[in-house]
C-alpha cells in the first residue's frame, strides 16, 4: 500500500498539470486566471504534503505566505480583468494580443 505523502504528491502533480493545460488552452483570460490558481494550489498541496512527511511547520508557513501572496496577485489580476471587459467588451485573449506594444 502506497503511503499518504505519494499520493498527496501524485495529486499535486495532477493537479499542476490540469493547471498548465488550463492555461495553455484556454482563451478565456478569467479562465486562464482560474488555472493559474489551480495551479498555485498544487503548489500549496506539496508544500503540505511535504510539511506532513518531515513532520515540521515549515510547509505550513511557506503556504500561509504563498497565499497571502495570491491574494494580493488576484486582486489585482480581478482589478485588471474587470477593466479589461469594460473597455474591450470581451476577456477574450485574441483580442487582447493587440495590446502589444
Amino acid at each position: 500500500m502506497t503511503d499518504t505523502y505519494s499520493l498527496l504528491v501524485a495529486l499535486a502533480a495532477v493537479l499542476f498539470a490540469v493547471g498548465l493545460l488550463g492555461v495553455m488552452a484556454r482563451r478565456n483570460l478569467l479562465a486562464v486566471v482560474m488555472s493559474l490558481e489551480v495551479m498555485v494550489n498544487a503548489v500549496v498541496l506539496a508544500f503540505v504534503a511535504g510539511a506532513w512527511h518531515t513532520r515540521t511547520l515549515d510547509g505550513a508557513a511557506m503556504t500561509f505566505f504563498i497565499y497571502v501572496a495570491v491574494t494580493c496577485e488576484i486582486a489585482l489580476a480581478m482589478a485588471l480583468l474587470v477593466l479589461l471587459a469594460r473597455r474591450r467588451g470581451s476577456l477574450d485573449l485574441a483580442a487582447i494580443e493587440e495590446l502589444k506594444g
